[in-house]
């Protein structure tokens, strides 16, 4: 399916937010994710089902000093 990451298009095999984290290879832990302009809760990540046509955000959190 075609949806939109951080701006670009991307053909995914992904059904939820989730296995769209994975297949990029991010850890989840350190993951926010908007979907269609709306933050979806990481406990929601799991069972929140992509839609040809999403426009998704991530948020990578990166730690240091």
């Amino acid at each position: 399916m075609q949806i939109q990451v951080n701006g670009d298009r991307r053909e995914v095999a992904a059904g939820t937010i989730l296995d769209l984290v994975s297949e990029m290879g991010l850890d989840p832990r350190k993951v926010a994710v908007e979907r269609n302009l709306e933050i979806v809760p990481r406990s929601l990540h799991g069972e929140t089902r992509l839609a040809e046509g999403d426009r998704i955000e991530l948020v990578i959190f990166v730690g240091g000093g």
